[in-house]
This record gives structure tokens, C-alpha cells and sequence, in this order.
């Protein structure tokens, strides 16, 4: 696209007041005001031949694969053409980022080319984008401007900061003394063999292998410890209800948070991790991994849960990861409900997923609807909405009580608190071998 600059928009305003004049004091030399205006144009034509070369310009955006939310990042631009190396480029990008000083600029001469280095932001979790990029550059005269608009892409993996929460994970590890990734052994405990050992007054006599201690001439148990490869899924629920936020951050991002920080603990203790994502339909099925190498590309999975304004369909979601799930598996879902109504189909689903798999429910705590049902009843609108508050809690209360009946585990942590509370739950759990 080629189109007049400043300086040509300047360059007809100064003509047109002399050819003004001219056309005032000789009528009949009228035509005369028109020779600035061809002149104008001439160069303009020139101009803009003399500054084109868009097929050889290539132009790149180098960005990192991944930010934190909240955190600043740079984005490193480089052009490259035969023509003038005097060059402008802007970055197109999506609301998910923010530029600091801008999203464009002039770009620094280089050897056949230039660079821009720009700042961005990352405002909110999921995957941003680098789209299109436009350079623009002035003819020999400075009269025009040749632009090109490039299609690119780039992007960035948004994730939530997990640091802070990081620290206080590992201190729990530590205590259940799991730390650096080994299971913790027990005597009598675990189902995975581990090694005979003489037998000693006190222990139980089912540990005691007759056939091994007939062929030693001695007793000898067998030593058993807690698995290391138990298979974990973290369900996220991305529906309208958990697009919701909670203290400013949407519950589907909180749930991200906590989500993560277990895979980091479970990754470290040995046991094999998924991430599945859902709401009207299965969106994001990372596969079971394991190993600490393997939290980064969990991480990147997790920025792939996208905000969705569509209602839950626990039956196709749960229903799905069931077929997908060959062996007993450690299945916790983050989601949220508001009464048993809405809530009936996920208990029919939960009810066949708790025969052959150990079922977790992570929900936040509604603190609204607390704050609502204490409020003090000064009006009558007060007292309105504390009635309505307290019966939407004790259905609540209703559905978390048919999901216990039904085998399901359920915790219900404030949301400042539901990473931690998660991770002490599944150490309890594999402290008394129910994985």
C-alpha cells in the first residue's frame, strides 16, 4: 500500500496558496497554479516508484515461548530489504498482552536491514498471539509511504506465576518426607515390592515369604514400599461458571494455578501426570508424562485451557476421559456448581467414574454468597438476599454430600488456598496407599 506523507500533505498546502494568488491577480493565467501541482505529482510518481521493493523485504518476530502472568517480556523485530534502510514497523497482537512503550517504532539500522526491540506485558493466562506486522518506509524524497503488511506467527504461552506457591509445596513435601522425588518407604506399607529382609519380632506375619525362607533355612519378609508410577489427571473445568472470577482472577485460573503446582509435586514423587481440559467438549488432553523434565510442556498444555462462556457438559467430558483411562487412575476435577439441578447429570457420570478410579473434587469456596447469607439484615433487601444466599449454600452442601455417598472425595478450599490443600491431599492419600 502505497500513501502520501506528512511532508507531501504539506507540499500541496504551500502550493495551493500561490497558485491561489496567481489565479486572484491574473485570471487569465489561471492554468499557471496548476504547474505546482503536476510538479507535486511528478515527484510524488517518482517517489513512489523509486521506493517500492516489498519483494524483497522479509521481515521476523522473535519472541519467547513462554511468560508469566503479569510479567514483562521482550519481542526482538528484524527486517530485511534492498531499499532504504530508513524503515517504521508495528506488531499486531491480541488483548491477552499489553505494550509498554508501544507496539511499534523505527527500526534501528543493521547490516541490510534494521531491528526494533519492543516490551510487552502479559495481562491474562492462555496462548497470545503475533499476527501481522506492518513496516512502512519513505520514498528517496520523503513525499510517500510504502507499507506491507506481513502475516506472521508467533506465540507466547501466558502461564500463572506458580513461584510463590512453589516454595510452600516443597516445605510439604519435605515434611511427608518425599523430598527430591522418592517415595517414601515403609515397612508393611505400599503395594510395590521392594526387597527381603531377615524377619524381626514385631513384624506382621503377612509380610513373611514361606517359600523364599524354606529355600534360606530363615525367616525373610518382604519389604514393600508406596508406588511411584500412579497415574494423576487434573480435569479443568472451563466452563461459564468457572470463567467466573473470585477476588479478580477467574476460578478456571486459580484452578490452573493449583492444578499445576500438584503436577510439580506429583512429577518430583515419580507418578505419571495428564492435564485434561473441558467444557461444552473435551479440549486439552496432554497424555500421561513423567518426570520433573516434563512440567514445561504440562505448562504449556495448561496455557491452551482458553475462557469459555459455554455451559459444562460433565457427561461427554467425563464419559471421554474415562474411555482414555487403561489403568486405576488418581482423577481430580476442578469445577464448580450452583444446585443439585444443574449438578444431576455430573453425578449420574461420577457415579460409574468412582467404580474403578479414585475421584477428587477441588471447589472454591464462594465467598460471596457467605458474605451474602451473614449479612446483617438492616432492610428488607438485606434480609432478601441473605434467604436466597443460605439456600443456594445448602444446595451446595447438598451436592457435595451425594458426591461423598457416591465415593467421591471432595475438598472445599478458600481460593487462596486450594494449591496447598490439593497437595496435602494427595500426599495423604499416598501415605495411606489409596492411589
Amino acid at each position: 500500500m502505497i500513501y502520501p506523507s506528512g511532508r507531501a500533505v504539506w507540499a500541496a498546502a504551500a502550493g495551493a496558496v500561490p497558485a491561489f494568488l496567481v489565479a486572484l491577480a491574473l485570471p487569465s493565467f489561471w492554468y499557471l497554479g496548476l504547474l505546482w501541482s503536476c510538479l507535486l505529482l511528478a515527484f510524488l510518481a517518482v517517489d513512489a516508484a523509486a521506493g517500492r521493493g516489498r519483494a524483497s523485504l522479509n521481515a521476523s518476530i522473535d519472541a519467547p515461548q513462554q511468560a508469566g502472568v503479569g510479567g514483562e517480556f521482550g519481542v526482538q523485530i528484524t527486517a530485511r530489504h534492498s531499499g532504504p534502510r530508513a524503515a517504521e514497523a508495528r506488531v499486531g497482537h491480541d488483548a491477552r498482552l499489553a505494550p509498554v512503550d508501544g507496539s511499534g517504532g523505527a527500526l534501528l539500522p543493521t547490516a541490510g536491514g534494521g531491528s526494533l526491540f519492543l516490551r510487552f506485558q502479559a495481562l491474562r493466562r492462555g496462548v497470545a498471539s503475533f499476527d501481522r506486522l506492518w513496516v512502512r518506509w519513505r520514498g528517496p524524497f520523503g513525499l510517500v509511504w510504502n507499507q506491507v503488511v506481513l502475516p506472521v506467527e508467533s506465540k507466547v504461552a501466558v502461564l500463572p506465576d506458580v513461584s510463590s506457591a512453589r516454595g510452600e509445596a516443597i516445605t510439604l513435601l519435605q515434611h511427608a518426607a518425599l523430598a527430591e522425588g522418592h517415595a517414601q518407604r515403609r515397612a508393611g506399607q505400599g503395594r510395590e515390592f521392594d526387597a527381603l529382609k531377615d524377619y524381626q519380632p514385631g513384624m506382621g506375619r503377612r509380610m513373611i515369604d514361606w517359600k523364599r525362607s524354606a529355600r534360606h533355612g530363615k525367616l525373610l519378609a518382604r519389604e514393600f514400599r508406596i508406588e511411584e508410577n500412579n497415574n494423576i489427571v487434573l480435569a479443568i473445568d472451563s466452563g461459564r461458571l468457572m470463567c467466573e472470577p473470585v477476588d479478580g482472577v477467574p476460578k478456571v485460573d486459580r484452578a490452573v494455578t493449583a492444578a499445576l503446582l500438584s503436577a510439580f509435586i506429583a512429577l518430583k514423587g515419580g507418578d505419571m501426570v495428564s492435564l485434561f481440559g473441558f467444557d461444552a467438549r473435551p479440549r486439552v488432553s496432554s497424555g500421561a508424562v513423567r518426570g520433573p523434565a516434563s512440567f514445561a510442556m504440562i505448562q504449556k498444555r495448561a496455557a491452551e485451557i482458553d475462557y469459555s462462556s459455554e455451559e459444562t457438559n460433565f457427561t461427554l467430558a467425563l464419559t471421554t476421559l474415562a474411555a482414555r483411562l487403561d489403568r486405576r487412575s488418581l482423577v481430580i476435577i476442578f469445577t464448580d456448581f450452583v444446585d443439585p439441578i444443574s449438578a444431576e447429570l455430573m453425578l449420574r457420570t461420577v457415579g460409574r467414574l468412582t467404580e474403578r478410579h479414585l475421584v477428587l473434587f477441588m471447589m472454591m469456596k464462594d465467598t460471596e454468597l457467605e458474605s451474602l447469607a451473614d449479612l446483617p439484615p438492616r432492610s428488607g433487601e438485606d434480609v432478601a438476599r441473605a434467604v436466597v444466599a443460605g439456600g443456594l449454600l445448602r444446595e451446595r452442601q447438598v451436592v457435595i454430600g451425594r458426591l461423598r455417598l457416591l465415593g467421591a472425595h471432595v475438598i472445599e478450599a478458600d481460593h487462596n488456598r486450594l494449591g496447598p490443600a490439593l497437595v496435602e491431599r494427595y500426599l495423604q492419600f499416598k501415605q495411606e496407599d489409596l492411589l
